[in-house]
């Protein structure tokens, strides 16, 4: 369903719980930036009247899921670490093409954002499959349905506003460069990403 080309390391979870504390710190600031990333868009494109009805409700439900992540940290006496620089991500927007129009820049915005959500979506179901603590399994099996939910979302915003973009020809290449960058980045239980 996402198609991603390489799926996530199965030591990956083995390193999660070790850091639980800086899992759950990593995630809170992922869901914190996503909460930023829908206001940045609405912000730069309130005349895409489609993109400000979508994402507008998504930016109360991505703050609601930084608040449950904080919750959880303080149910399990672990504390908020700082936020870190995503590698992930960054790398993404390096791959982002620096375009002639507007609308192309959204094009790619788009992109980078449906792929975050389906990376997103695809490790929260590695916990929720994996993880021992059966509260987290469950915990992290809601995060993966509202991740999905946004991916699709993502995805068919890019394909409306594409003009003359191919939107299906540049999510393969996405796709591609995600997979041979998941390949390179060393496998940390530290990170969503």
């Amino acid at each position: 369903m996402l198609g991603l080309k390489l799926p996530t390391d199965p030591r990956w979870v083995n390193l999660a719980e070790k850091s639980l504390e800086e899992i759950l710190t990593d995630h809170a600031y992922c869901e914190q930036k996503a909460t930023t990333t829908c206001i940045s868009l609405i912000q730069s494109y309130p005349e895409k009247e489609r993109l400000v009805r979508e994402l507008s409700p998504i930016v109360t439900e991505e703050w609601g899921h930084f608040r449950l992540v904080v919750q959880e940290l303080e149910k399990r006496n672990l504390k908020l670490g700082r936020q870190r620089k995503d590698e992930y991500v960054n790398e993404l927007i390096s791959f982002m093409k620096r375009t002639e129009t507007k609308n192309e820049r959204l094009v790619e915005r788009l992109l980078v954002s449906a792929l975050i959500e389906a990376r997103s979506c695809e490790r929260f179901r590695v916990l929720s499959l994996n993880i021992e603590d059966d509260e987290l399994k469950e915990f992290y099996h809601k995060f993966m349905v509202a991740e999905a939910a946004h991916y699709r979302l993502f995805l068919d915003l890019a394909e409306e506003y594409a003009d003359h973009v191919n939107v299906k020809q540049r999510w393969q290449e996405y796709l591609d460069f995600e997979k041979e960058l998941m390949g390179r980045l060393e496998v940390r239980g530290d990170r969503v990403h």
